[in-house]
């Protein structure tokens, strides 16, 4: 069994400490109201939320499952689920962030992403319900017409409806220009769609009352590859005249997955015969459309690697002060007792160290960039958001790919931490182990992540989102040159964005003479990314915590960390700096 305390004053020092989260917010379109205090009471409630009723159907859930009926075709999730979204979606929880416009409260995306976190530390399996639904929402907002918007959106803002993405197909894998999923013109305007889609989390469950599916499909006329594929809405249960859900839909459940982890998640194959649905947005469009969900999704997968990592360090913190084994090193720190805890050996410290590391560290990353979110919405003039937007762009595939892989670290540690008791099932620590791998998958492996930043937001994009990113560092560093408690920070730090700089600057040369660079590059170039941005965020917060009202041990912890993070973790960049010139050469044909 496993514990778990929502982490609100680290929530509280990197919102408002390190990003000044309250200021930035309170100078934007209709942000007036978004003060501190505001804040504070939502992510008091949802850490309440997340304690008391997400995180005890964690270890059940994930032993008990989810339960397929083969006559019904129909899915029913693990004992406890379906209270916990009751009171989620009574709590208002479905609309945080959503426009009141359609029944939400029109709270900033920053917050949304801080109370996401909560609940899927709590529960990740859980929170992939109603996660899936705020991607729809993103979709349908944009995309969607006024008589859709008011049909399927204000439903699932307020709880009673979710939502679902319906991509990839058996043959398709990540590649969606191979999809055959088709929609022929049915009646009034309608759709009728056949094909089966794989991998769509939520796509049944006993916790709504209609789940709608934003489904990718080709129409007669498309043309070939991803340029011919249009999203379509269709939902379980049809509408009757009055919006509420009538005669059930031919879309099925044909099985769900048995999986290594997240196994309180409904993971569905969706069956769609001759099932009838309506366009949204424009005929062979629907990529861009679907891209729409895709880039807050890549955000979400990330907080859930943080979340992971999170409720990892929790328990093996705790376990490493209770488990009393072997002596120190330099003989017994508590010689009273029949052994010292775990905590006296510089092994166990490194390993937990780390985890706080990449903990706190990817925090700070995606509340920024959420942040940036909130700017590119509502910020008071064209360039702001314009900048916001780039920078997000350039941010989305290190939030995503780099957070989730440093939860594998994290998780993997805390079963180091745990030892063989780790391995037994009762202990729970094996579930985050087990959960985590499959984030790294979600919305897009690691590989594709790191090919997205590099081939697209650095080449195609000219690294423009790169080049504010290093601007926003060097003014940093300037600032805080002649500050000395800030010297083992800012020196490597302005080092290493200089070098930065020029290694991109070479590589685009090389991927310029030979594409086969960019793939031989990439992935190094991800986690290269990577470490330097956390970097940045670790010497911030040395910076706020001359300002911070926090307490001297919390300040203090802060320290160790940051300067752990820099001698021990960042070095790391040596490594992907020296096989990113490797090269091509060094990744020789394989018969």
């Amino acid at each position: 069994m496993t514990h778990y305390k929502a982490p609100l004053d680290d929530q509280r020092f990197a919102l408002f400490d390190v990003l000044g989260a309250e200021s930035a917010l309170t100078r934007l379109q209709g942000g007036e109201g978004h003060t501190r205090d505001l804040l504070d009471a939502v992510l008091e409630e949802a850490g309440r939320l997340s304690e008391q009723v997400l995180a005890p159907t964690n270890g059940p859930g994930d032993e008990e499952g989810c339960h397929y009926d083969k006559a019904s075709r129909t899915v029913t999730t693990p004992k406890g689920f379906k209270e916990a979204f009751k009171q989620f979606a009574e709590g208002g929880w479905a609309g945080l962030t959503m426009a009141e416009a359609f029944g939400g409260q029109a709270l900033p995306s920053v917050l949304g992403t801080a109370t996401t976190e909560l609940f899927q530390s709590g529960n990740l399996s859980w929170s992939l319900y109603p996660l899936l639904s705020e991607g729809a929402c993103h979709a349908l907002e944009l995309h969607g017409t006024d008589e859709q918007k008011h049909s399927y959106l204000k439903p699932i803002v307020a709880g009673r409806w979710t939502g679902t993405m319906c991509l990839t197909e058996p043959q398709a894998g990540s590649d969606l220009g191979l999809l055959k999923t088709r929609a022929e013109p049915g009646a009034n305007g309608s759709y009728k769609l056949t094909g089966t889609k794989i991998f769509i989390s939520a796509g049944d469950h006993d916790l709504a009352e209609n789940i709608v599916h934003l489904v990718l499909a080709r129409l007669p006329d498309a043309p070939a590859g991803s340029r011919g594929i249009s999203m379509f809405i269709v939902s379980k249960f049809k509408l009757n005249a009055d919006g509420s859900p009538g005669e059930r839909n031919n879309v099925y459940a044909g099985a769900i997955e048995h999986k290594m982890g997240i196994r309180g998640s409904a993971t569905c194959v969706m069956n769609f015969d001759e099932a009838e649905g309506v366009l949204i947005g424009q005929p062979h469009k629907g990529l861009a459309a679907m891209f729409t969900m895709m880039n807050a999704a890549r955000l979400a997968v990330g907080v859930q690697g943080l979340a992971l990592s999170e409720r990892a360090w929790q328990n093996s913190l705790n376990y490493a002060r209770e488990r009393l084994q072997s002596r120190a090193l330099s003989g017994a720190k508590y010689p009273d007792k029949p052994a010292d805890n775990l905590l006296v050996q510089p092994d166990v410290r490194r390993m937990l160290l780390t985890q706080r590391a990449f903990v706190e560290g990817s925090r700070m990353l995606l509340l920024y960039a959420a942040l940036q979110t909130d700017i590119e919405a509502r910020g008071t003039d064209e360039t702001q958001q314009h900048k916001a937007s780039e920078l997000l762009a350039f941010l989305i595939p290190i939030a995503k790919g780099v957070v989730t892989e440093l939860a594998q670290e994290c998780t993997k540690e805390a079963l180091q931490v745990y030892g063989g008791h780790g391995f037994i099932v009762e202990n729970g620590v094996e579930q985050f182990v087990r959960d985590a791998r499959i984030i790294t998958l979600y919305e897009g492996t690691t590989g594709i992540q790191a090919a997205d930043l590099l081939g697209r937001k650095i080449l195609q994009l000219k690294g423009v989102g790169l080049q504010h990113f290093l601007g926003e560092i060097g003014a940093f560093c300037k600032q805080h040159a002649a500050d000395q408690t800030l010297q083992p920070y800012v020196g490597p730090l302005g080092a290493l964005a200089k070098e930065w700089g020029e290694l991109t600057l070479k590589l685009a040369q090389r991927v310029q003479s030979n594409p086969e660079e960019l793939g031989a590059a990439a992935n190094d170039y991800l986690y290269y990314s990577g470490y330097i941005t956390l970097a940045y965020f670790w010497a911030r917060t040395v910076a706020a915590l001359e300002h911070s009202s926090q307490q001297p041990a919390f300040k203090q912890a802060k320290r160790d960390t940051a300067a752990f993070y820099f001698a021990r973790i960042l070095p790391r960049t040596y490594m992907h700096k020296a096989a990113i010139e490797a090269g091509i050469d060094t990744l020789p044909a394989i018969a």
